[in-house]
Order: C-alpha cells, then structure tokens, then sequence
C-alpha cells in the first residue's frame, strides 16, 4: 500500500513551524486526558493533538470499518493489533484531513471539537507494555564501557559481535514523559577492601536510547526473520533507561542489571510509526565477521535520528550535554527482534524493545554521564555555572529527537523526567 501521507510536498492547513516535530508528514500516536476526555487516541500537528476518537465519532474514518471504541481505549493496543494495513490507512486519512487542499474538516462547525493544544492537554503512557527488553546494542558505548572496567586493549566481551546483547528488563516501572521519581536506594561497594553499604544511589545516571513497539503477536517456538522485522515493528519512541551506576557495578556479576535498572525508565508519550521514519533510513555498520545467516539483513535499516540530551537544575535554564545519532547502532531493530525470537520466544502487541545507550565516535556524542565524564573524572559545566559528574537531585533530564531531511522534519518531542531526594 502507498503510504500517501509521507509525500514530502504536503502542507497543512493548521500552521506547523519549520522547528516542530509534528509536521504533518509524522502523524504519530498517543493517548491524552483532559477535563473532557479521560483517555482518547490522538494525534500531533503542530501545537495541537487531533482527537481521534471524537473523528472518528463525527464519521471521518467511517470507510475503514474501525470497531466504534478503537480510539476510546486507556491504551493503543487494540488499534495497534488491527494490523499494519489498517494502522496505514488511518494515518493516510488523519493526513487527507489536516492536507491544506481538505475542506471537510479545516471549515468544519466542530473543528475546535477534535483539534486541541498540546499545552492545554496531558499526556498518558501510550500502550500497555506486557514485557519490555533492553539491549546493548551501540559499539562505541560498549567500547566505552569495555575500556572503563576491564582490558582497555579488548574492550568489548567477545560475543559482542556476534548477536545483539540484552536483558529483560522491568515494565511496570515505565513511565510517560513528565513525570518524576525517588533516586533509588541499594548497596554499593565504594571501598573494595571493606564491606558493601546500603544507601542512596550517588551516580545516578541517563541512558540515551530509544525503543520500538511490537506490533503483532507471535506464538511460542515461532521466530521473526530479519526480513519480515519491520512487520511487527508498529514504531518508535525515545526511551532513558535511567541507572544507578554505584549499584550496578556491585550488583551485575553474573547475571547482569537487577535493582540498577528496573527503579526507572522514562519514554516519550508518541509513537513515532515506521511508515513516518521509512523516509530517513540509512546505511548500516559493516558487521565483521560476518554475522549468522539469522541475523543478515539487506538494504538500508539503520535511521538517521538526531538525539539531544539536556539537564535541567532546579530553577535555571537547562544545558545540553550530549548530541548523538541513532544511526550509530551497531545492530538493527530488526536484528535485535530476528535474534529475541529465534529461541522461540512469543512477542505481544505493546512489548518494548530499547535500544541501549547510544553513543558516537566523538565525547560530546557519548549517551551517558558515565561516558561523558568518564566515571566522574571530568565534570560537565552547566550554564548556571555548577557542576555535574552524575545526576543531582531535583535534576531534569531532557530528551529530543527528531529527524531532517529536505525540509520535512518527523519528531519525537521531549522525553522527560526529574529527580527527586531518596525517600
């Protein structure tokens, strides 16, 4: 099917800054609450969410035999399991009706009834997610990190190469963009001669990643190719898995991240669809050795997403400490899926992969304040003139990220979230 609605030369008539992520060729998914809705689907354009579910009650989308409720749902799911051919067609229409040369709905009495603005609305975590993975899948982070704890000369653990690394992470700790936590409590070892202690988290830290939504369920002992991937992919959002280092570094052997990790995650309340991000999609690393036939893939999979990290201290301007690029996976989605399913292992409709820190070649590209102060040994400066090693209480961390390329720009918004003291 054509996806109509990425046609590069669409304008549309409610007006989209050349700086806002929601131009009308992006059409993502989200679900809102206001006084008046207690969870619609919607859509972005510019500074205004389109209630889909209002739309679709005055009869704009009566041609696709959508179920009456699909969009009065606490969460996406549903609409997300009707499969790639619905989803597509309902983009293409939502993008029909903001296209400037529609009349049905720009002139419409009720226009005000469906078109909201953002600031005037919030945000609700868009899908109910059953499990959620985390993977390791960024070269240079994994260099990094290789580097910082073990043999600087043999960085990277010599499977690395050869399957895309994870974990299972916790979902019930996901939260939506806005949102706010306790700085999480474990043990530590700061001395290795003396014995761990209990207490606050004192590295605190971001992780600069994104995830992608599966789309379609699979059954047990059934696996996803490399090749059929982007079919349960339904799209994308920014993800912070945020990390207690000091934790970590005690906790983690043998069996990896435990309390480290599963305190807090943040996304971004849009799905941005793999029809919006097809457009930006790039050339991948050369993978040496050659990976396993399972994991070969042809054509271009990676996707050219700039990313931006900013911190926030309490009552001041915020900073920006990190400017990185998705395209600096070593792995694919579709690697990671192809490799989480070749066991057998069933997927469902919701279930969050992420991506693991993403990091460049360059420091200012590095995803972590782990990286970008290398454990601490070079503080970033603020703008208000204070320092950071880690994460500080009653810090904001902000995420963006969006991609650009002749003149169309498809976003993400802001992913979110604030420290608060240890309880």
């Amino acid at each position: 099917m054509e996806i109509k609605a990425n046609n590069p030369n669409l304008k549309s008539w409610v007006e989209v800054s050349a700086q806002s992520d929601f131009s009308i060729q992006n059409i993502p998914f989200g679900i809102y609450t206001d006084k008046e809705a207690t969870h619609h689907a919607c859509t972005a354009i510019g500074e205004y969410i389109l209630d889909l579910h209002e739309a679709h009650q005055l009869g704009y989308f009566k041609d696709l035999n959508l179920p009456n409720a699909i969009f009065s749902q606490k969460h996406l799911n549903d609409f997300i399991a009707l499969g790639k051919e619905t989803t597509r067609r309902v983009r293409n229409r939502i993008s029909d009706l903001l296209n400037l040369e529609n009349n049905e709905l720009q002139h419409a009495a009720h226009k005000n009834k469906i078109l909201k603005k953002q600031s005037e609305v919030r945000m609700l975590i868009p899908v109910h997610i059953g499990d959620y993975t985390d993977f390791y899948s960024s070269i240079d982070h994994a260099t990094n990190v290789g580097k910082m704890f073990r043999d600087p000369e043999n960085a990277l653990l010599p499977n690395w190469k050869h399957l895309p690394v994870g974990y299972h992470g916790r979902a019930s700790s996901i939260r939506v963009s806005g949102h706010s936590f306790h700085r999480p409590k474990g043990q530590s070892k700061p001395n290795p001669n003396e014995p761990p202690v209990f207490g606050p988290c004192k590295l605190l830290d971001f992780e600069l990643e994104t995830a992608f939504i599966i789309g379609k369920n699979t059954e047990m002992g059934h696996s996803i190719s490399t090749e059929k991937a982007d079919d349960s992919i339904f799209g994308m959002v920014l993800f912070n898995d945020w990390s207690a280092r000091d934790i970590q570094t005690w906790e983690y052997v043998p069996l990896g991240p435990f309390l480290a990790k599963n305190f807090a995650s943040t996304i971004s309340p849009w799905i941005v669809t793999l029809d919006a991000l097809e457009p930006f999609r790039t050339k991948g690393y050369e993978q040496e050795p050659k990976v396993l036939p399972y994991l070969q893939y042809t054509g271009n999979k990676n996707i050219d997403i700039n990313l931006e990290v900013l911190i926030q201290p309490e009552n001041t301007d915020a900073t920006v400490v990190s400017e990185s690029n998705y395209k600096y996976m070593y792995w694919t989605m579709e690697q990671q899926l192809a490799h989480h399913t070749v066991n057998g292992c069933n997927v469902q409709v919701g279930d969050m992969m992420a991506s693991g820190t993403i990091s460049g070649t360059e420091k200012h590209q590095f995803g972590s304040m782990l990286e970008l102060t290398w454990r601490g040994a070079n503080p970033i400066k603020m703008n208000d003139g204070s320092e950071r090693k880690f994460i500080n209480d009653n810090d904001t961390v902000i995420m963006k990220g969006w991609c650009q390329k002749e003149g169309v720009r498809v976003g993400f918004g802001e992913c979110k979230a604030k420290v608060l003291p240890a309880l």
